[in-house]
């Protein structure tokens, strides 16, 4: 809501949903590349159990259709005719949607009256269930170990035709695992489609996990970083008004892959944002420990056995003259919508196993490495102390 120039935004939740649970679809194994591709399954069912309310709980929530209205159609003209649509249906600028309503779609009343073909229904992940992601093609390492995981191609394609230059680039595996023999020194490369970029992870800290020793890996800040800061993100700055000639950070328009609707991405709470993103916004509470992301990494296998991703889906909202629910408006506003904490870890069955099975033998290994190179010193010793010995006897 609105509170002076500022928007009012209170956090509330958890509303908790089972996803990534479908196996990959349309596997395919390719000999002559190496290579297998295969489709990943959306789906989502609600854990009643670990949320704080139902689906049917009501949002007051920004209106999706309204605001994202002037950012999409920017023809005075059209902006009129598209005013009085808004009034004829009583829309506003702030809306009341059920979580189902917000999450998944509703028949929008305003866009119901456009006199023209458009998709009527609005939902922040609509459409998503009984859809799939893909098609991947990933390299198996038959040939090569090291690129075990690492995405040859997505969607047939090995760039995204969002981004100029290096930040258009596929890179890297989709974060499920990683080639083997991780060390700590590297930078992990891997692709969101969630964010419709490639990114990357480094080193943190060791962790035990189960007792598993992994290595975790954290997305820094340097990643959200201004291309002041950081000049290799030059090329994720699309616009100049919004970012400040590029001098804001901390947020990302993913508009050209949301169909051109004006969509930010940016960690919870605006986490590493700038004070011109989050400053207008009142209500905001960003902490490292709550609010990154990070993946905890078995280094031999390079399987991700623990993860937390966070990423807040926020929508921009301009001043407009012809609009009149937005007229007041007093600058440009990236209004947070909802935060997503995607989490998974392995469970205490598997953890057992892979302790047994990997963990146990590559532990196993060591102490027999570590009791041949014994027996070699001690070998070596005694045969020192022999051939002095003799040399000794020798010189009398």
């Amino acid at each position: 809501m609105m509170n002076s120039s500022n928007i009012q935004v209170k956090q509330r939740g958890p509303y908790t949903y089972r996803v990534r649970f479908l196996a990959k679809e349309n596997v395919t194994q390719d000999p002559e590349d190496n290579t297998v591709s295969f489709l990943q399954p959306n789906g989502a069912i609600f854990e009643p159990s670990l949320s704080v309310g139902t689906e049917a709980d009501n949002f007051t929530v920004l209106n999706l259709a309204v605001a994202a209205a002037s950012h999409i159609y920017q023809n005075q003209f059209v902006q009129m005719v598209l005013n009085s649509l808004i009034n004829k249906s009583k829309s506003s600028m702030f809306q009341v949607r059920t979580l189902r309503e917000l999450l998944w779609g509703y028949r929008d009343p305003f866009l119901s009256l456009v006199p023209y073909p458009v998709t009527t229904t609005v939902g922040l992940f609509y459409p998503y269930n009984n859809t799939a992601d893909g098609v991947y093609k990933v390299f198996n390492g038959k040939d090569n170990i090291s690129k075990v995981a690492i995405i040859d191609t997505y969607k047939g394609k090995r760039n995204l035709s969002y981004w100029e230059s290096h930040c258009d680039m596929i890179n890297g595996t989709d974060a499920a695992s990683f080639p083997p023999f991780v060390e700590k020194s590297q930078v992990l490369q891997f692709f969101s489609s969630d964010i419709c970029r490639s990114i990357y992870a480094v080193f943190e800290s060791d962790v035990n996990l189960k007792g598993i020793p992994v290595y975790r890996f954290v997305l820094p800040s340097k990643a959200f970083a201004s291309p002041v800061e950081n000049p290799d993100n030059y090329c994720f700055c699309t616009e100049k008004i919004i970012s400040k000639n590029c001098t804001s950070y901390g947020v990302l328009d993913i508009s050209k892959c949301k169909e051109g609707r004006p969509v930010y991405i940016s960690l919870p709470h605006f986490l590493y944002a700038s004070p011109d993103v989050s400053e207008p916004i009142d209500g905001l509470n960003p902490n490292e420990e709550e609010h990154r992301t990070y993946l905890d990494i078995e280094p031999i296998t390079g399987f991700t056995l623990q993860f937390a991703k966070r990423l807040q889906v926020n929508l921009l909202v301009k001043p407009s003259k012809k609009i009149q629910v937005l007229k007041n408006l007093k600058r440009n506003y990236i209004v947070p919508i909802l935060w997503l904490n995607e989490t998974g870890t392995i469970g205490d069955e598997k953890a057992n196993m892979f302790r047994s099975q990997v963990t146990g033998k590559i532990n196993l290994l060591g102490l027999i490495e570590m009791i041949l190179l014994s027996v070699g010193v001690v070998m070596f010793v005694a045969f020192m102390i022999s051939y002095c010995a003799c040399r000794s006897k020798t010189i009398k």
